[in-house]
């Protein structure tokens, strides 16, 4: 709570010292400054910044952010529906990334130094290079000019259907998860062979059980706590790389609503969006270190 709270401050700050100020974003360049002078005091713009903050930051801790300048309604209204498409986009991209970076991790340690193992960790670099704009770009070219089968831009309404919202949303999840399993599976696979070299492993095997039940009971526990860490850096990417992903894709979600929110700069959006961000990001490692140590029972012990 207290880094959110000094990421509020962090966040106010940074918009108070963008040139100008909300009335003339909101009126133009052509406002008279009467005109400038009374929205100033409707939006008490001439009070103080300090009062200004802890007014914000009150109404922000009771899910009032304020009023967007652009459309006059209330921050949570407009970003309502832009947050719920982002969630079911984000949760079935964190789905698909757990397969994408634990099997081919598993596979890879399994077959270490042989020609699975390179294949596995040739494409898992390939991947790791490649920006996410660019890796929409080539999914874009692969199933929507070389092989027609996916729709271009992801535009959902309230009133597509679930298979047209689940076609529409196949590209930017497939983009989000191969990125994020790039990052995790080559982790996975060195915690998994570090786990495969050691004693009790071996003790496990020579008792007669099983490889799948070794791995599966063993070492696979043992090895994902270190990369829960880097899981909770890739649900913070799911939301800013949603920034870039929703753009190229043209999906209406929440990081496509901050760039637009940038563009016009709308002051009360931009600062809702960047403290939930934020928020997320903070909630996601405080998940990843009670997660190691459930995974861990020498975390627990400490």
């Amino acid at each position: 709570m207290v880094t959110l709270l000094m990421v509020s401050v962090v966040v106010f700050a940074a918009i108070e010292i963008i040139p100008g100020d909300a009335a003339t974003r909101y009126l133009g360049r052509d406002a008279t400054p009467e005109a400038l002078e009374v929205l100033r005091e409707r939006m008490h713009l001439n009070d103080p910044a300090h009062e200004r903050y802890i007014k914000w930051i009150s109404g922000a801790v009771t899910g009032d952010f304020g009023t967007s300048l652009t459309s006059g309604r209330p921050v949570t209204e407009v970003l309502a529906p832009k947050i719920f498409n982002t969630v079911i986009l984000a949760t079935v991209a964190f789905l698909v990334y757990i397969p994408f970076s634990v099997v081919p991790a598993v596979f890879a340690a399994a077959n270490r130094d042989k020609l699975m193992d390179h294949m596995i960790s040739s494409i898992n670099l390939l991947a790791v290079s490649i920006p996410p704009f660019l890796l929409a770009t080539f999914l874009l070219i692969l199933f929507v000019i070389t092989f027609p089968i996916l729709p271009a831009i992801s535009a959902v309404t309230d009133e597509s259907t679930v298979g047209e919202f689940a076609i529409a949303i196949i590209l930017p999840v497939m983009t989000m998860a191969i990125v994020m399993a790039a990052h995790t599976m080559r982790m996975l696979r060195d915690n998994l062979i570090e786990v495969f070299d050691s004693d009790y492993i071996r003790m496990a095997e020579l008792k007669g059980m099983s490889k799948h039940r070794v791995l599966l009971r063993h070492a696979l526990p043992n090895a994902l706590g270190p990369s829960l860490h880097i899981t909770a850096l890739n649900i913070n990417f799911l939301v800013s790389g949603m920034v870039v992903v929703e753009k190229v894709f043209a999906f209406p979600g929440f990081g496509r609503e901050l760039v637009d929110a940038l563009l016009v700069e709308d002051q009360p959006v931009v600062q809702a969006t960047v403290l939930l961000a934020s928020m997320v990001y903070i909630f996601a490692n405080l998940a990843a270190d009670l997660g190691s140590m459930l995974l861990n029972p020498r975390l627990r012990e400490q």
